[in-house]
């Protein structure tokens, strides 16, 4: 089967379920596989690119191969410096990440937060503000609200009947909190 690779736009806007059906809806339409391993069908979407040109993907299948799961890649990056390389962070790597920029300079990490409750609440986000927020430590302000966006609506898909994108939600609130 071949790797398909095409973009998606999907915005922030609107209620957890809008966004979460826009992009099952998406994904609806890949076309089936005959099998597994390669003879499963392989999809990339990219969804957004940072400033610096590297992009943030899904990849699907996700490794449960569970329904509409996909992982959320960004290219050139390693979220796993102690071993074997990873394209994608995980929950523990960007709660990490936050708690050293709150560490760094809490007040700093007010306007962080701010844009990051707006994307946990499906609103939109300025991305010119992100670049002006600038920690010493960590990964860019825009990688993070840019990928946990892609993490929330991964959350709402997979626990589409439980709560969601509020269990990292509230890793994220208990930082400053």
């Amino acid at each position: 089967m071949p790797h398909y690779e095409l973009n998606l736009h999907i915005n922030n806007i609107g209620s957890r379920n809008d966004i979460r059906m826009k992009v099952v809806n998406e994904l609806s339409k890949e076309e089936p596989g005959k099998g597994k391993n390669e003879l499963a069908s392989k999809y990339t979407y990219y969804v957004e690119t940072l400033n610096d040109n590297r992009r943030i993907y899904l990849r699907r299948p996700a490794f449960l191969h569970n329904g509409f799961d996909f992982v959320v890649c960004v290219e050139d990056i390693n979220f796993n410096s102690s071993g074997r390389r990873r394209d994608y962070p995980t929950h523990d790597n960007i709660l990490d990440d936050l708690k050293q920029k709150y560490q760094e300079d809490p007040e700093k990490y007010k306007y962080l937060y701010t844009a990051l409750y707006a994307t946990y609440d499906c609103l939109y986000i300025d991305p010119e503000p992100l670049n002006s927020i600038v920690f010493k430590s960590g990964f860019s302000c825009e990688l993070l609200v840019k990928t946990l966006k892609w993490l929330f609506i991964e959350q709402d898909i997979r626990y589409w009947n439980y709560s969601g994108r509020d269990m990292l939600w509230s890793g994220i609130y208990s930082i400053n909190h």
